[in-house]
């Protein structure tokens, strides 16, 4: 499995919003400058993590996005499914329905089964409250340097 410049995109973004939002709302010229991402691809991601209920956005010149819920309750996994869709290695195992005539017989669909729930998991089980924390930690000598 490869996850998109956009899965990724959109991880660093809600772990932006995570670190800085304090509540308030965060400008998306602030997320573009921290990231190195261009606002317009942001955009793009914000629409989806928007639609799927996982940011909120305000718009005016005091506007800007924040978590829509608590970062202890938005998973890794959440994200990456609103931005990549199924996280599964292969049709057959996403979805019972594909259509494959060897489901019934198929031992390799077993390895496909444990992969992914290998991987749905591990990234259900990080939050984006873990991240930020991870964030704050590694980070923390970069902050102090300046004092």
């Amino acid at each position: 499995m490869k996850i998109s410049t956009k899965g990724r995109y959109g991880l660093r973004l809600m772990l932006d919003l995570a670190v800085h939002c304090g509540g308030g709302l965060v400008p998306l010229r602030d997320i573009s400058a921290r990231q190195g991402i261009s606002e317009k691809y942001l955009e793009q991601i914000m629409m989806l993590l928007n639609r799927n209920g996982l940011v909120r956005s305000v718009r005016g010149s005091q506007g800007g996005y924040m978590l829509a819920r608590p970062a202890e309750e938005i998973t890794v996994g959440d994200i990456l499914r609103t931005m990549e869709g199924s996280l599964a290695p292969v049709d057959c195992v996403a979805d019972a329905s594909s259509g494959c005539d060897m489901m019934d017989r198929c031992v390799t669909t077993e390895v496909w089964q444990k992969l992914k729930e290998a991987v749905d998991r591990v990234v259900d089980s990080i939050t984006l409250a873990n991240l930020a924390e991870r964030y704050r930690e590694k980070n923390l000598p970069e902050a102090l340097s300046g004092f």
